[in-house]
């Protein structure tokens, strides 16, 4: 099926150069540039709620650009490049798992080098047949980027079918399986012992319906990682940052999934809903493997151990009410499914890969994270932490408000209460104390301040505290000994050009 559809793809894009018939010399060249800036402080304390001592005081750093290159307003090269990006306080040394710094946490992100390009494609448009192309590396994403967010190497095309409709197609290649050329599926080791060459591809095709201030996505992705003969899959193996413990490998998945909004009045409604289903095809036995952020040393409650099917399901509403022209009050429920068992029966999915901006809460969720595009290891889903990312295994209801102060000055305060949807177990390095479980997670109460300095240029202060449930101790920790709550401050100044 991947096959085929590559072979399409090349063949379109190639059609689709040869009709275009654009001369570009006669065009004026242009270049623009956009980006941000920005430089964030934080103060995060009792993130392992009480396990050992925990306070972490940092600032992180980034300038972003985004840069396009082109002749007239039918074809452009884009690229999108990550300038000075680093941890203060840490040397943009280049980081290695055989060495005891601080930033082998974040190894094979570019995280401390002076230049990244995270993105680089060129995009071009044919008028005749009312469709766009990209191809090259490029952001993935779909819906409120529940179940994917994250930048591949591939090629996509858009096109408008009618007033309104549009339908989007997209191939990318995810990873070539072993650090080689090869496609054979048993080669010589690589530097990480896989010996799997065969490749994981990603397809996509959406549909969205659009009119006036409503709109509404239909999508579909199937995704397929031919390289697990060597035991390791590259979701979760391949992903250098530690997800929750007894999680499955992912071999083959589909998902289904609706994204929409409308706004009537002062009425502004947004959902999402999605399914996944399925396989785990490596038969692991026990919990045990290495972690990801260190291949040198193992993690005895790596995996979940199932049946090798695989199924999970995400729900998200957000309800938002105009009271006046400075005040809008809110509402947030999502459900996501979870694993009632790591040791039997199916194993739960909820993502394809993200990069966290999906954003509920300040500390319990908000996981932001973008692995190689940056170190911004917020949140009890930071690999330190190992809880959950977006709505994994997780049942939240969330009350906010938002204020207008002045021109300059705005205010957001929420409430959260968090449940988990399927039972959490303690455990210990033995496994998982299916005896004990609890589905309290507790509440979270946060707020956020924006004051505008100038035009593009913000202030932000933003506080979050947790008040762990039963639930979210064993999660973190395994037991619920420890009374420690969960609490951040941050800073941030931010210009955006």
């Amino acid at each position: 099926m991947i096959r085929m559809a590559r072979g399409i793809y090349l063949l379109t894009l190639t059609l689709m150069l040869l009709l275009s018939g654009m001369s570009m010399a006669k065009e004026e060249f242009k270049v623009n540039v956009s980006g941000l800036y920005n430089a964030t402080g934080y103060s995060q304390n009792n993130f392992n709620l009480g396990k050992t001592g925990y306070k972490d005081e940092y600032f992180v750093q980034m300038l972003r650009l985004r840069l396009s290159f082109g002749y007239g307003e039918h074809v452009k090269a884009i690229t999108r490049l990550d300038l000075g990006q680093g941890w203060w306080g840490v040397d943009n040394i280049p980081p290695s798992y055989r060495i005891a710094f601080a930033s082998a946490l974040f190894d094979n992100k570019d995280t401390n080098y002076f230049l990244h390009v995270d993105q680089a494609y060129i995009w071009f448009d044919v008028p005749s047949l009312k469709a766009e192309f990209r191809v090259g590396r490029f952001n993935w994403s779909v819906g409120h980027r529940l179940v994917l967010d994250n930048n591949y190497d591939g090629i996509d095309a858009t096109f408008q079918i009618a007033e309104g409709y549009a339908l989007h197609l997209g191939w990318a290649k995810i990873s070539e399986g072993v650090a080689s050329i090869s496609d054979l599926p048993e080669t010589k080791p690589d530097e990480r012992g896989n010996t799997d060459g065969r490749d994981a591809n990603l397809v996509l095709a959406s549909f969205r319906f659009s009119r006036n201030k409503s709109a509404l996505d239909t999508y579909f992705l199937y995704y397929r990682d031919g390289s697990f003969r060597d035991g390791v899959a590259y979701l979760i193996d391949g992903l250098y940052y530690n997800r929750p413990r007894f999680t499955p490998q992912v071999t083959k998945l589909f998902i289904l999934g609706f994204s929409g909004k409308t706004k009537t009045g002062a009425l502004k409604l947004e959902g999402e809903a999605n399914v996944l289903f399925g396989k785990d095809e490596i038969a692991n036995e026990t919990h045990a493997g290495f972690l990801n952020t260190n291949p040198g040393a193992i993690d005895p409650l790596k995996y979940d151990i199932n049946n090798g099917d695989l199924f999970g399901y995400n729900i998200f509403l957000k309800l938002s009410y105009l009271v006046s022209k400075n005040w809008t009050l809110g509402l947030v429920a999502g459900m996501g499914s979870g694993d009632d068992d790591p040791t039997s029966g199916k194993g739960n999915v909820n993502k394809l890969r993200t990069s966290g901006f999906f954003y509920i809460t300040e500390v319990w969720e908000d996981s932001i994270m973008p692995d190689e595009e940056g170190i911004s290891p917020q949140g009890l889903g930071a690999p330190n932490v190992r809880a959950y990312r977006e709505l994994e295994n997780t049942t939240l209801f969330q009350f906010f408000v938002r204020v207008k102060l002045s021109r300059s000055l705005k205010l957001f305060s929420s409430l959260t209460w968090l449940h988990a949807t399927q039972p959490i177990y303690a455990w210990t390095a033995e496994g998982p104390d299916l005896s004990r479980s609890s589905r309290d997670l507790g509440w979270e109460i946060d707020g956020r301040l924006d004051y505008i300095l100038h035009d593009g240029l913000t202030l932000i202060l933003r506080a979050g505290y947790l008040f762990a449930g039963d639930g979210a101790r064993y999660l973190v920790m395994g037991h619920n000994s420890t009374t420690e709550n969960a609490w951040e401050f941050r800073t941030t100044i931010l210009y955006k050009f």
